[in-house]
Formats: structure tokens, sequence, C-alpha cells
């Protein structure tokens, strides 16, 4: 009994094996696609995180790699107690905020206005104005920005000054409009590129549940309301749980393009702080623990955003 329950067990390794290798063969261009890929994150994302040890290390510039004695959690204790460091987080966790309230439906709305439109042609130009900004390169977009508010040529404050009696505006310059430009020049930038996912959603929705609605009484809005939302959901939920994980990672090359002495107060956010505090001032240790703090924090909010999403929706990233 025990020699045929072994026999069993090896011809049934023989069978999987053989059945991998025969799906192998009819699917190697896949895999093959994948290599790529697959070695940028083990290159740039995998290998990478064995520097995180520094945060537990004190380094000293041309004394190995990883630090020359460990620390404990000296550098943790010590941006814990830093002011600079809570300033910085308060900015990102307001910038984030505002961000998400303002750039998550944005996309939405769009997607499901562009989806009612019928005039093909009209629709396939809009869909492709809007997504464009997406190519144009961060440092562009600051420069663009720049010269439409410059408080002596650019186009804004002329139009303020000539038309109601303004007087120029330091836009850039001034902390109150600091976070404002942020989000606003996301929203141009971002939004036509985002609502593509949700036009792909929106698209594969069954035109079944549409007929139903009509035959149902159902007016547009009412279809979107009970039929287009609904079906998307998932999707949205997706991304929303992408978007909190990122809370703490804004786009860095942004903030410090706008950045400056004057608007220091609302722009310096963690990216930039660690930038400062490690590049600039060479202390990589204490970087290393303030980007690893911001890590962790993303990871604890995936993880509860997805939870909280599986709960109320029962959809979630895993």
């Amino acid at each position: 009994m025990a020699r045929r329950k072994k026999q069993n067990s090896y011809d049934s390794a023989s069978l999987q094996k053989s059945d991998f290798k025969r799906h192998l063969r009819r699917y190697w261009q896949l895999y093959a696609m994948m290599v790529l890929p697959l070695i940028y994150f083990i290159v740039f994302k995998y290998i990478p995180m064995f520097g995180n040890i520094l945060a537990f290390r004190r380094y000293r510039p041309g004394m190995g790699s990883y630090g020359v004695k460990w620390v404990g959690f000296k550098y943790f204790k010590m941006f814990m107690q830093d002011p600079a460091f809570w300033r910085a987080f308060r900015n990102t966790l307001t910038i984030s905020l505002g961000n998400l309230i303002v750039n998550f439906p944005i996309p939405i709305i769009f997607a499901i206005l562009l989806n009612e439109v019928k005039n093909v042609r009209f629709k396939k130009t809009v869909q492709t104005v809007s997504y464009m900004p997406r190519f144009i390169s961060t440092v562009v977009v600051i420069a663009i920005l720049g010269e439409l508010l410059s408080p002596s040529s650019g186009l804004i404050n002329n139009f303020l000054q000539s038309t109601f009696g303004i007087e120029p505006i330091y836009f850039m310059n001034d902390a109150k409009y600091f976070r404002w430009l942020y989000i606003l020049t996301d929203t141009w930038q971002f939004t036509g590129w985002t609502a593509i996912i949700y036009l792909a959603a929106i698209t594969g929705i069954s035109a079944d549940l549409f007929e139903a609605a009509k035959i149902d009484g159902a007016n547009r809005l009412q279809q979107i309301i009970y039929v287009t939302i609904p079906s998307i959901l998932p999707t949205i939920m997706v991304l929303l749980i992408l978007n909190v994980g990122r809370m703490l990672s804004l786009g860095f090359e942004k903030v410090l393009l706008m950045y400056t002495p004057s608007n220091s107060q609302v722009s310096d956010i963690i990216d930039t702080l660690v930038y400062r505090t490690g590049l600039a001032n060479q202390n990589y240790s204490y970087a290393t623990a303030i980007g690893l703090f911001s890590g962790i924090i993303g990871v604890i909010l995936v993880s509860s955003s997805n939870s909280i999403s599986k709960k109320i929706t029962g959809d979630g990233i895993y």
C-alpha cells in the first residue's frame, strides 16, 4: 500500500511537470515579455531595500556602504523630536488630502461625461487633447506656470490688472497659493490620462444592463447612478486604495521646482526633507530613517484602506 501511494505521488509529480513544460512551450512569448519588467523591479525596487539598514546604522562616507556601527532607533528618535519633520509631515498630508479630494473624483466625472458624448469625432478629439498634458515634462509644466503667473509679464496678472485693476500678485512666492497651484496643475496634467482607465471600465459594461434600465424607465442620469457607477466601482476602489497608499509620496520634482524660501512653510514635504537631509547635508542615515518611516506609513495606509474597502464594497487589491 505504501509503495502504491509513493508510486502515485511520483506519477502525479511527473504529470504536473509535463503539464508545466507544455504550458511553458505554449506561452513562452508571454513569459519572455516579463523578463525585462522583472529585472527592473529586482534591480530598482527590491535590491535598494537593503539600503534601509542605514536607518539603524551610523554611516560615514568612505567607510562602507552599510554603515560602521549599529545605533538602533537613534535616528527615529531624532526625527520624532525634530519640528522640521512634523512640519514636513503636516504639509505632506495636507497637500495629499487636498489632491485626493479634488483630483480623485474629477477623472471619474470626466470619463462618465465623455462616455455620454455621441459624436465620435468630437469624443476622440477631447480625449486626445485631455491626456496629452501627461506627456509634458514636470519641468516644462512649472516653467509654463511661472510664465503665466509672472508678476511682470504673466498673462494672468496682466488680465487681472487690466480688467479689475488688481496689483500684480506673486503667485509662485506666496505661501497661500502654493497648495492650490500644486493641485490644479495636477488636475490639468493627469485628469485625461486617469480617465482612460475609467473609460476602459465603462466600455466593459454589458449593454444588456443599460437596456434593462431603459425598459424599467430609467433616464440617462439614473442609468449613470444605478448602472455605470456600480459597475466601475471595483476599478474606483482599486485606484482609491493606490492613491491612499501614495499619500506620503507626492511629486518630489514638482514641489522642488515650486519651492521658494517665501513658501517653504507650506511647501516643505517629506520628500524634500529627505533630499535636503540626505544629499545636501550628507546625513544619509537620518534621511533613510525618515524615508523608511514614510514607507511604513504607506503600507499601513494601503492595508487599512484595502480592509475598509473589502468590508464596505467587497472589493480590494488583495
